[in-house]
C-alpha cells in the first residue's frame, strides 16, 4: 500500500516548549518510532509542518538587520532541508541499513490571483500574548490573530495547484525509497503573469506565503496515486463541539458529510477539508485524522477519524449515525 503521512507541527515543536534543535530532534525521534513500522511494510512518503521553524528564522534574520530578512520561499527551503535531515537521521536509526531515505526540496505552484493573498490566515512563528502580538504587528507591519490562548503572526496561505517534483518523488518510491517531501506545504512559487505567453519560457518566482501543509499533502497523495493519507496530529480524532461538554467524537465520515462540518478554520477545518478532497478523488482512497501517538491504531483501523466514500454519512464514536451537514 502507498501511504502518505502528514506530520503536524506537534511532531517537531510542541506548544510552549523552547524552540531548540535538541528539543525538535527529541520530538522527531518520538514521531519516527511510530512511523518506522509503517516504513517497513508500505511504500511511504512523509510530509510535515514548518510554521514554528519558519517564524523563528524570520525573526532571527529580522533581528540582525532589516536587509537580512529572508522571504518565505527561501525560509521554506531552509526548513525543508533542516527538518528532512532530522527525520532522515532519526528514522534511519530505526530502519535496516539497506532501507534508503531521501528528502526532496519541493516547490509547489500557487495562483497569483488566489484570494488568500488578501486575507492572511496561516499561523507562523512563536506564540505571543495579546500585548506582545499587537506591538510586533505595529512595529513590523504584521497581521496577527488569536491562536488558542495566545496570538501568532499570520501570512497568506494560497491553495496548492501543482507539485513540481512529483515525478522524481514517484521514481524514488518505485525503487523502495522512503521519501520526505512537501515540507510546510512545499516552497511557494508561481509563474509571473504574462498575457503574451504562447508556449515559450515562463519565469518561476518565489512567493511571500506559506502553503497549508494538509492541502499540499492531499495534493501530493492524490498525485502519487496513494491509497491512504494519514493526517497525524495531537488529538485522537475529529470532534463535534470540540472543547465543550457536548463534544462527540467522529469515527468516520463520507466526504460530503465532512464538508458539512463546522470546524475551526485555523486548525481542524483545513485538515478535514483536505482529507475529504483526497477521499473524494477515488473510491478506494481513504484519509484518517488522528493522534501521532496512536499511529499503529490508525493503520489498523482502530483509531482516528476515517473519511472515505464507503462511509454512510457521519458515524459517531458510540456507533450512532448523525445527519449529514
Amino acid at each position: 500500500m502507498r501511504v502518505v503521512i502528514a506530520l503536524g507541527g506537534n511532531a517537531l515543536q510542541r506548544r510552549g516548549e523552547p524552540m531548540t534543535v535538541q528539543r525538535q530532534r527529541e520530538n522527531v525521534r518520538v514521531a519516527c518510532r511510530a512511523i518506522a513500522p509503517i516504513a517497513a511494510e508500505h511504500e511511504l512518503v512523509i510530509s510535515h509542518g514548518n510554521g514554528p521553524q519558519v517564524g523563528l528564522l524570520a525573526l532571527q534574520a529580522a533581528a540582525y538587520d532589516e536587509q537580512s530578512a529572508y522571504p518565505f520561499d527561501v525560509l521554506g527551503a531552509q526548513t525543508e532541508g533542516m527538518i528532512g535531515y532530522l527525520i532522515e537521521q532519526e528514522l534511519g536509526n530505526l530502519l535496516p541499513e539497506e532501507q534508503h531515505l531521501a528528502t526532496i526540496l519541493t516547490m509547489t505552484e500557487v495562483d497569483p490571483a488566489d484570494p488568500a493573498f488578501a486575507d492572511p490566515t496561516k499561523f507562523v512563528g512563536p506564540v505571543y500574548d495579546a500585548s506582545q502580538a499587537r506591538r510586533l504587528a505595529e512595529e513590523r507591519g504584521w497581521t496577527v490573530k488569536p491562536d488558542g490562548a495566545g496570538w501568532r503572526r499570520v501570512v497568506p496561505s494560497p491553495a496548492p495547484k501543482r507539485i513540481f517534483e512529483i515525478q522524481p518523488i514517484r521514481w524514488l518510491l518505485e525503487h523502495g525509497v522512503v521519501v520526505v517531501c512537501t515540507g510546510g506545504g512545499g516552497i511557494p512559487t508561481m509563474y509571473l503573469p504574462d498575457e503574451g505567453y504562447v508556449g515559450g519560457t515562463r519565469t518561476l518566482v518565489g512567493v511571500e506565503a506559506v502553503i497549508d501543509k494538509d492541502w499540499a499533502s492531499a495534493l501530493l497523495a492524490e498525485s502519487l496515486g496513494a491509497d491512504l493519507l494519514v493526517v497525524a496530529t495531537d488529538v485522537d480524532a475529529v470532534q463535534l463541539d470540540w472543547g465543550t461538554p457536548a463534544a462527540r467524537t467522529i469515527r468516520a465520515a463520507s466526504p460530503e458529510a465532512a464538508d458539512g462540518l463546522d470546524l475551526p478554520a485555523g486548525s481542524m477545518g483545513p485538515k478535514v477539508a483536505a482529507a475529504a478532497a483526497f477521499a473524494r478523488s477515488a473510491p478506494h482512497r481513504a484519509a484518517i485524522i488522528g493522534s501521532l501517538a496512536d499511529l499503529s491504531g490508525i493503520m489498523a483501523g482502530r483509531a482516528g477519524t476515517r473519511i472515505a466514500q464507503d462511509v454512510p454519512g457521519l458515524v459517531l464514536a458510540d456507533g450512532a449515525a448523525a445527519a449529514e451537514g
